[in-house]
């Protein structure tokens, strides 16, 4: 039996988690909470980050998720261990998987502010790689353009430019996207930054994870690969938020490649079961 994957994150960006993972383990269900009533996270206190992921993961463990993503790297930064002590079931996270896979010496993170400012990708990067240099940036305006949808915008381009620039000064030939947002930012970023740059998705060093885990839960077989880039989200998702539902399902349009079916939630409540 196929085990559910719960995955959250503030809005849109951990729908690019829940991509990776479906075309890795397409048969594996999937339940995913966007906390869009309080978007972003990135700007908020470190005590209102660990509350709301904990009211987060206590829901998500109501509604019967048996293998939790941390689709959202500033709860990852700041709640970890909330996480873990609310789930009761495995935990995956973004920050420590990125780590294990850095092989430079000289990173770039592009992150939301409470992300950079709690300094946790420069920590797991020195707990695997103690000689790397490692420059954390700042990026709130980042977010909230994304969100709003033009992509092609001025001002979300000028942003990009203004966050690179340090990046650039330190010679960071590898970049990690610190935000499940940011990968929807690669082809800007790409066109920055110095063309030999390697850009990192955490999410696809945490599905790499995630299979050992569904194996020894009795899942499919680890490292099952049957989904490709271009696929619609499969049907097994569900997904739900604590905001406007139709406003999310467009907004999703462009993340997932159709109007998905979206529920609001009260996440007070045992509703929407999977």
């Amino acid at each position: 039996m196929s085990r559910l994957v719960g995955l959250f994150d503030s809005g849109l960006g951990g729908l690019t988690v829940l991509r990776q993972v479906q075309r890795h383990y397409p048969h594996s269900p999937c339940l995913y909470l966007g906390d869009t009533a309080r978007v972003p996270y990135g700007t908020r206190s470190v005590s209102d980050i660990r509350a709301i992921a904990a009211e987060v993961v206590r829901w998500l463990r109501q509604q019967g998720v048996e293998v939790l993503v941390m689709a959202c790297n500033t709860s990852n930064a700041l709640a970890l261990d909330v996480a873990v002590a609310e789930a009761g079931v495995p935990v995956v996270g973004l920050i420590d998987s990125v780590a294990a896979v850095i092989d430079s010496d000289h990173v770039g993170v592009l992150a939301t502010p409470a992300t950079a400012a709690s300094g946790a990708y420069r920590r797991a990067i020195h707990a695997v790689r103690p000689a790397a240099a490692v420059t954390e940036v700042a990026c709130p305006a980042f977010v909230p353009l994304i969100e709003a949808g033009d992509l092609q915008s001025a001002e979300l381009r000028r942003a990009a430019q203004e966050y690179v620039a340090p990046l650039l000064e330190a010679a960071a030939d590898t970049v990690v996207m610190g935000c499940t947002h940011y990968p929807l930012l690669r082809p800007l970023l790409q066109e920055l930054l110095p063309p030999r740059t390697r850009l990192v998705d955490p999410a696809e060093a945490a599905v790499e994870r995630l299979g050992p885990l569904l194996a020894n839960l009795g899942d499919l077989p680890e490292g099952e690969q049957v989904g490709h880039a271009g696929d619609p989200l499969l049907p097994e998702a569900r997904l739900c938020v604590t905001g406007c539902a139709t406003s999310f399902a467009d907004g999703a349009l462009r993340w997932l490649g159709r109007r998905p079916a979206v529920q609001q939630v009260d996440l007070r409540s045992a509703g929407c079961a999977f």
